[in-house]
């Protein structure tokens, strides 16, 4: 098996491991447990703060087997929570816009989502970068958001909300994702270097979370890189 990247490795599989969004993570849990799940949702904020990551676990709690509903809490042991996790979940499509922004992509997703699901509740479909979309591309996704089928849930996810159509906007539950704080980064380094068994010092940690720049992602890209860099215990220096 291949070498996995801490960030990939790292990444939250159910909503109480998110970290630094409460307000969200919060509010989609007790939307699902009050059975009140939006047909549409935007993501935005900067990169590397866990908007495809809670993107995904929502797929999961839609779809997971375990409970007979929708659940907050999905079991990642059945088979739609694992599938989702590896990335191809029949019913779950990630796509990106950056390289599928045509109309004719959109047009593909339209058709598509008048089909139920193959096997899990809902069809989800999860696009990542959504204001790259063309005009054309996002009048064509408009259509399908006033009147979405009953099973189908869109999650879209963006660094740059500003650039979202407002009539997109309106049609969508919009969820701002915040940059972590230092803290927040370095309370989760710490943890990742006790478990990964890499020995570093405190100031070194707290150098780490400030260059992070609220970026968890940034943050492990950064702790992994200084850790093959280094010669045993990581420091400042390192």
């Amino acid at each position: 098996m291949g070498y996995e990247v801490l960030a990939r490795k790292w990444r939250p599989k159910t909503f109480e491991e998110v970290v630094g969004q409460p307000h969200v993570v919060e509010t989609l849990m007790n939307a699902i447990q009050k059975g009140r799940v939006a047909h549409a949702y935007l993501f935005s904020g900067p990169r590397g703060v866990g908007k495809t990551s809670v993107a995904r676990i929502l797929a999961k709690a839609l779809n997971c087997l375990d409970k007979p509903e929708p659940t907050p809490h999905p079991c990642g042991r059945c088979g739609p929570c694992m599938e989702i996790a590896k990335g191809y979940f029949i019913d779950v499509l990630e796509m990106d816009a950056a390289s599928n922004r045509g109309i004719e992509d959109v047009k593909g997703l339209r058709e598509n989502v008048k089909y139920a699901p193959a096997v899990g509740r809902y069809k989800v479909y999860i696009i990542d970068e959504v204001h790259m979309l063309s005009d054309a591309a996002f009048n064509a996704l408009l259509k399908t958001l006033e009147e979405p089928p009953s099973h189908v849930v869109f999650i879209m996810a963006t660094t740059e909300a500003k650039k979202i159509p407002a009539t997109i906007l309106s049609r969508c539950q919009h969820f701002h994702f915040r940059p972590l704080p230092p803290e927040d980064v370095r309370g989760l380094l710490a943890r990742i270097a006790r478990e990964e068994k890499l020995e570093i010092q405190g100031d070194a940690l707290d150098l780490l979370a400030r260059a992070s720049g609220g970026s968890l992602r940034d943050g492990e890209m950064l702790l992994e890189q200084v850790a093959l860099s280094g010669q045993g215990r990581i420091t400042r220096n390192d």
